[in-house]
């Protein structure tokens, strides 16, 4: 039997719709989020900027080369 692993994720984006839709998605993959979502504001761009981890345990060993989004 495979170990059990937790993935990790941390997704950034614009405060915008298409963040909230990553973030969905990834849920309805099986992702949980993890910790409270962060904000920043970049003044470059002149907009917020999203973050939230997520984590997801899966039956299967860890590898570097493991594709997160996939997942």
């Amino acid at each position: 039997m495979p170990k059990q692993t937790t993935l990790y994720r941390y997704l950034t984006g614009p405060d915008d719709a298409s963040f909230c839709h990553r973030v969905s998605e990834a849920l309805s993959r099986g992702w949980e989020l993890y910790g409270h979502p962060t904000l920043t504001y970049d003044a470059t761009s002149g907009r917020v900027i999203c973050g939230q981890a997520i984590i997801k345990d899966v039956d299967r060993a860890y590898e570097p080369g493991l594709d997160l989004g996939k997942q």
